[in-house]
């Protein structure tokens, strides 16, 4: 019983080394590796699970890229799979990039891809330019009318400048602004709806795409609209200013003459307090010119009749009313 027994637990031991064994070390891409025609060690598949390097992330693309005629090695698609890059994107682009006859080397698809760019949609746009449409660009001509344009900016991925180079906003926002200044160098609306190829040829002669990492193949005006008369829409804003500030000084210089009103009524007041304070003074002065002995009588009946006399006279005259107390002056 015990020779049965013992014979079995090495079965079990010896196949369960097995299953841990081809668990550990990938023997089925070992072999389709060697059925393409790569040569990948064993020992180099146990290395990459040591280094925590998935196998199949490797050997797949590296056996793409045999297929294809490029002479890649397992250390270079590791190290840009340790560098946290696509090694089956690179690959592809690679493949894309000689079937196109688009000179590209790994060490370039490796920092477009570490960069953080799709360097396979770079190469593809670089076989297929890529059609760009820009938002409404609102640009205004010397005559004051408003012109709403929307343009399509067809690129091409430039694979030099991948690296570096500035990305689709930036061709926009330049565009946008060739637009403006082209349409704002034009002495009438009517010139660029006439002829709106002078805009985009203008524009295209500006050399736009430098720094980018695109080369701009064309511009094209898709659209044209009139908008508003802002020429006119300023000169009503600008009269309406005017007014204001107009109606502001007039207002200012009305308050300065009602001020200076209100001044002289308060002097003419005071001066006619002064009168009054003076006036008030003059019998006080009779009286003790009586008793001093320095005006008799007659003295004032002579001066009665005088002021009477001249009160008359100035009602005569016609600038004074008469005194409709004294008997001497005729009555209205």
């Amino acid at each position: 019983m015990e020779a049965l027994i013992i014979p079995a637990i090495l079965i079990i031991l010896i196949l369960v080394l097995l299953m841990v064994l081809f668990t550990f070390i990938p023997v089925g891409l070992w072999i389709s590796a060697l059925a393409a025609g790569v040569n990948v060690g064993i020992f180099t598949l146990v290395g990459m699970r040591l280094r925590r390097v998935i196998p199949s992330r490797i050997v797949n693309p590296l056996i793409k890229a045999h297929k294809a005629g490029l002479g890649l090695s397992t250390a270079q698609l590791e190290a840009h799979y340790l560098a946290g890059g696509n090694v089956d994107r690179v690959v592809n682009a690679l493949i894309a990039a000689e079937r196109a006859a688009i000179p590209l080397k790994f060490e370039r698809a490796a920092a477009i891809d570490l960069a953080g760019r799709d360097v396979l949609e770079a190469v593809q746009m670089s076989v297929n330019p890529k059609v760009i449409e820009t938002p409404i660009v609102s640009a205004v001509a010397q005559n004051g009318i408003e012109l709403r344009v929307k343009a399509r900016v067809t690129v091409r991925a430039n694979i030099d400048r991948l690296v570096g180079g500035a990305g689709e906003e930036t061709i926009i926002a330049r565009v946008g602004e060739g637009i403006v200044t082209s349409i704002g160098s034009s002495v009438s609306h009517a010139d660029v709806l006439e002829n709106p190829d002078v805009v985009s040829q203008t524009v295209l002669n500006k050399g736009l795409d430098s720094g980018t990492a695109f080369e701009i193949l064309s511009i094209d005006i898709a659209d044209v609209d009139v908008g508003k008369n802002i020429g006119a829409q300023l000169q009503t804003d600008q009269a309406e200013a005017d007014k204001r500030i107009a109606q502001a000084k007039a207002e200012e210089r009305r308050a300065m003459a009602v001020a200076r009103e209100q001044e002289m009524k308060a002097k003419v007041e005071e001066m006619r307090a002064k009168v009054v304070e003076a006036e008030a003074e003059v019998p006080k002065a009779l009286a003790y010119a009586f008793r001093e002995g320095r005006l008799g009588v007659m003295d004032y009946y002579n001066l009665q009749n005088i002021i009477a006399d001249t009160k008359m006279r100035e009602y005569i005259a016609g600038t004074a009313k008469g005194d409709e107390t004294d008997p001497r002056i005729p009555k209205k």
